[in-house]
């Protein structure tokens, strides 16, 4: 978990975790120079627990990439399989077991990610809706340009979190869950979206990054489209895949070139290099935004 100021829905996020139905976990916190309640909460959950069951660490205090990164890359944290977790959620009792189910089911030197959909709640919990749906299969070649599950509902093998640790904490990259989306499934790991929600996700005036769901998040993309953000990070993306591409496949490697040209080219060299790429976003109407993106970047 990696935390900032979190007093206002930490100790629910903190208390979903004991009701886990999965009981063999612990529990490892980054925190960022929270000047709030933040660490008083976490030391007081750790009194409650065994001792050794919670740790609190110094995070970069660069931001929130950095601090999940910085987590996951470090070096005194040992399991079979890894969990990022939020500060203002709260887990459904089943998400681990639904999780180590999934992951029990690949070959442990296999990278696999679980991932999944959420159920959206505001401040006072009331449900808000869902995050979409995505029906078309994870893969590489969506993962370029989409991310389709939330760092929050991540949990992953050690293959993957091998793959995370050679990669590095030092990247330039937009999130970290999509990195690890890009990565795991570049390397030619396993995938798994979840389409039932194991997860409140709460929507807040506070959110670093809130649900993708809704007109109003579509308008937000829009908007960072009209900024030129989305090309932004393609070029952060491909540079740090660049820097691993060794670990590629041979087919997600020249998917990854192909994708390369496409950004590089005029419209109509997008379109026909884009189509070659094999590249593609969930739904019609995001398809259409890579090209909308596309003509924005040609102005």
């Amino acid at each position: 978990m990696c935390t900032y100021n979190g007093e206002r829905f930490l100790e629910e996020q903190l208390d979903s975790f004991e009701r886990q139905t999965h009981r063999h976990w612990s529990l490892v916190v980054s925190d960022d120079g929270s000047t709030d309640r933040t660490l008083l909460i976490l030391d007081k959950y750790k009194q409650s627990l065994d001792v050794g069951r919670v740790t609190v660490v110094s995070g970069p205090q660069r931001n929130f990439v950095a601090n999940f990164l910085s987590l996951v890359c470090r070096k005194d944290i040992s399991a079979d399989y890894y969990a990022w977790s939020d500060q203002d959620d709260i887990w459904s009792e089943t998400k681990l077991e639904a999780a180590v189910a999934w992951l029990q089911t690949i070959p442990p030197h296999i990278p696999a990610l679980y991932c999944g959909r959420t159920q959206l709640i505001d401040e006072i919990k009331k449900t808000i809706g869902y995050s979409p749906r995505f029906c078309r299969p994870p893969s590489f070649s969506n993962a370029l340009v989409q991310n389709i599950g939330g760092g929050n509902t991540m949990v992953f093998n050690q293959a993957a979190r091998d793959l995370l640790q050679e990669a590095g904490d030092n990247l330039d990259v937009p999130a970290h869950d999509w990195w690890a989306y890009q990565l795991i499934s570049g390397a030619g790991g396993v995938i798994y979206y979840d389409p039932t929600p194991q997860l409140l996700y709460r929507q807040h005036g506070e959110n670093i990054i809130g649900s993708n769901s809704g007109w109003s998040a579509r308008w937000q993309r829009l908007k960072m489209l009209r900024q030129g953000r989305f090309s932004n990070w393609n070029d952060q993306n491909i540079g740090a895949l660049e820097l691993i591409r060794h670990r590629l496949t041979d087919e997600n490697a020249l998917t990854l070139e192909r994708f390369k040209l496409a950004v590089s080219q005029g419209f109509f060299g997008f379109l026909v290099n884009l189509k070659r790429s094999g590249v593609y976003r969930q739904t019609r109407l995001g398809n259409i935004g890579l090209v909308v993106a596309c003509l924005i970047k040609g102005k």
